[in-house]
């Protein structure tokens, strides 16, 4: 029926034809163009650490009050949670297309600053990480070495930690980039859970001990105010440090620190109430263990 009305008044149907034609042209200089159009909705991921945690502990402890906080922040379309038993927790929050991502992010990130008083301490100390990134990997770098003898695969990490990670984070469209494969280098210490039975000795204060020991000071300055006014010279003093006092890298240097004071006798690591090394992260590979020989003559 409306097809033999066109027909019947070819005049009409060709000038309602050309009206369309030329509306199309007009408007076509307005659509939006692009070379990666926004598909996928765009999402934000909170991560954070809790050392020793296992799954259970991350999701009561860490994912419980984020995600109570997160919960119904403005375009969120849903969330998925991930609990590691190495202490690791992943929340990725997925908005609406067309949300801006730069403002979704700061929206998130306002409501863990207001879960933070209700993470654990260590958390806290480790740091909650909000991002604007996508889960999805987009691209594997694998780094090879002619000598696998001399550089391993832990020196291969470090050096992409260094030189390449950086690179890449500053693409522009690349949310995030991370090395992994054989961990990276740290200090890891072994205590003896017999010898700090016999000494009164807790893993809290050994923690305590390399907190508070194992830090960077500045050394001052000479010449500089509020001295006297006719110094014709400024200088920076930079040291080393006493060997309790400074940013070790050596695992022997720990021997020299303070564990803990009981019954006025003083307690360090090289009385045999630790083994300490460098060793990587996650992984035990290329690990030194250093145990002293020193007896106490105090039980």
């Amino acid at each position: 029926m409306l097809s033999r009305f066109f027909i019947n008044r070819p005049i009409f149907a060709t000038v309602l034809a050309i009206l369309l034609v030329l509306a199309g042209l007009l408007t076509v200089q307005t659509l939006p163009v692009a070379q990666f159009p926004d598909i996928t909705p765009p999402t934000v991921m909170v991560s954070a650490v809790y050392p020793g945690a296992d799954a259970k502990t991350v999701a009561e402890t860490i994912g419980v009050p984020i995600e109570e906080q997160v919960n119904g922040v403005e375009g969120m379309l849903y969330m998925s949670s991930t609990s590691n038993s190495d202490g690791s927790y992943m929340l990725t929050i997925t908005f609406e297309n067309g949300v801006d991502i730069d403002m979704a992010t700061v929206k998130v990130q306002n409501r863990v600053a207001e879960a933070e008083p209700k993470l654990p301490s260590s958390v806290k100390q480790q740091g909650v990480s909000v991002q604007s990134m996508s889960s999805n990997i987009i691209l594997f770098i694998a780094l090879e070495s002619d000598k696998p003898d001399t550089y391993d695969g832990l020196y291969l990490t470090n050096y992409a930690q260094l030189h390449v990670i950086d690179e890449l984070s500053r693409i522009d469209g690349v949310g995030g980039a991370n090395a992994f494969g054989s961990g990276e280098y740290s200090m890891r210490v072994w205590l003896d859970p017999e010898l700090m039975r016999i000494r009164g000795v807790t893993p809290t204060d050994v923690m305590s001990a390399i907190e508070s020991q194992n830090i960077q000071v500045s050394a001052g300055q000479i010449g500089a105010p509020p001295g006297e006014e006719n110094s014709q010279f400024e200088f920076t003093l930079t040291s080393a440090g006493h060997k309790r006092i400074w940013r070790h890298s050596n695992p022997s240097e720990y021997r020299w620190f303070y564990v803990a004071f009981k019954r006025h006798c003083p307690y360090r690591f090289r009385k045999r109430i630790i083994f300490y090394g460098f060793s990587c992260i996650r992984q035990r590979c290329r690990t030194y263990r250093h145990k002293t020989t020193s007896r106490s003559k105090r039980p």
